[in-house]
């Protein structure tokens, strides 16, 4: 069983040395969130990217537990570090590792997730499982607190369940939209993705930083982790294509949104491309509605929205960027503005960033947590 490992990871905020950890982003003093009446948890990937940041948010939100598994591949199992003033060992992922276990956050990958998470739901865990492998199932809620919050409906801690969280790129689309969506009706969405190389991993992230110096030297630049150069460059997303011409990221982004509005009526075209950010993804939006929405009337919604900030100020030139938005929970939405290709109020675009590893990810999972307390 494999999860992703951090070596030499670039810029992320917490890494997982031999003996300590990162220092938490509270200087003075740390919230202790230790105590009798939490939930037991179990972080599932604990030495990647994501799994780093579950510790992170944990943290700085004071999420109650009363104890902590940190599990991982059987390569990472017996090194030690500290969290919160108290020293863990990192223990090897096995179908055993769940016995006691409240809550369970995954991110080791799909195939972990579809051996495991079952066992961990069958033992009483509720799975909040970070991969694609239960998103589409049937049954399983796939769910942004923010938005459906409903589809949380009968999930309970000591009755054991896998809740789904959904794609970065379809998470940080909705957070905006919806707020939209609910008072106008979206009926046709054009998207167009951004994506930081923190969406493909620690490792992706390592080599976007190594091409880069290796091209600013004149050197050829090492592609393991993609097929082309990634510094100083932009390509269609990596996964694979499919029948339609569409690749799979690009049909996540379809298929989970109409599941999280409960509209396959919905019309979704997407492009997702990565370009070499680190970390933060940027999407450019374009929205129909059933109903007419001025732009004025949007930007209130949009202002008033939770987990939104809006940047959006045209004297100034100054809208969302990754960097604005990079090791921030909310996302940044900006450059709202009625979509000249349509008659009326019928149709607006705005611009969207936000952090693919926090709200794109970790802290999604961990509000949805928030939710079972």
């Amino acid at each position: 069983m494999q999860a992703a490992t951090i070596h030499h990871q670039p810029r992320l905020r917490h890494r997982l040395p031999p003996t300590t950890a990162a220092p938490s982003r509270r200087p003075t003093s740390i919230r202790m969130s230790l105590r009798d009446d939490g939930p037991s948890l179990a972080i599932v990937g604990v030495t990647g990217a994501v799994g780093q940041e579950f510790l992170s948010v944990l943290s700085d939100r004071d999420f109650p537990y009363s104890s902590i598994r940190m599990l991982a591949s059987r390569r990472s199992a017996g090194r030690r570090f500290t969290f919160e003033e108290r020293e863990y060992v990192i223990e090897e992922l096995t179908p055993d590792s769940f016995d006691g276990v409240d809550v369970a956050l995954f991110s080791a990958g799909g195939s972990v997730s579809r051996e495991l998470g079952p066992v961990a739901a069958a033992k009483g865990a509720v799975v909040v499982d970070n991969s694609s492998a239960f998103r589409m199932v049937p049954g399983v809620p796939l769910v942004i607190p923010e938005v459906n919050p409903e589809a949380m409906d009968g999930v309970r801690i000591g009755k054991g369940a896998i809740v789904a969280n959904p794609n970065c790129s379809t998470i940080i689309c909705l957070m905006a939209a919806t707020p939209l969506h609910r008072v106008a009706k979206v009926t046709r969405m054009v998207v167009d993705t951004y994506q930081a190389a923190s969406g493909a991993g620690a490792a992706a992230m390592e080599e976007l930083e190594l091409q880069t110096r290796e091209v600013l030297e004149g050197k050829k630049p090492t592609c393991k982790i993609f097929s082309q150069q990634y510094a100083f460059n932009l390509f269609s997303h990596n996964s694979a294509l499919q029948s339609n011409g569409y690749n799979e990221e690009e049909m996540k982004l379809v298929n989970e949104t109409r599941k999280i509005w409960s509209d396959n009526d919905i019309k979704v075209t997407p492009t997702c491309i990565r370009v070499p950010v680190m970390r933060a993804h940027a999407e450019s939006i374009k929205l129909q509605f059933e109903k007419p929405l001025d732009e004025n009337t949007a930007r209130e919604i949009l202002s008033n929205a939770a987990g939104l900030v809006v940047i959006d100020d045209r004297a100034t030139n100054s809208f969302p960027t990754p960097l604005k938005v990079s090791n921030k929970d909310d996302i940044a939405v900006g450059r709202i503005r009625r979509d000249l290709s349509m008659d009326g109020d019928y149709g607006l675009s705005i611009f969207v960033c936000g952090d693919q590893i926090r709200k794109g990810a970790a802290l999604n999972a961990v509000q949805i947590a928030e939710m079972l307390l």
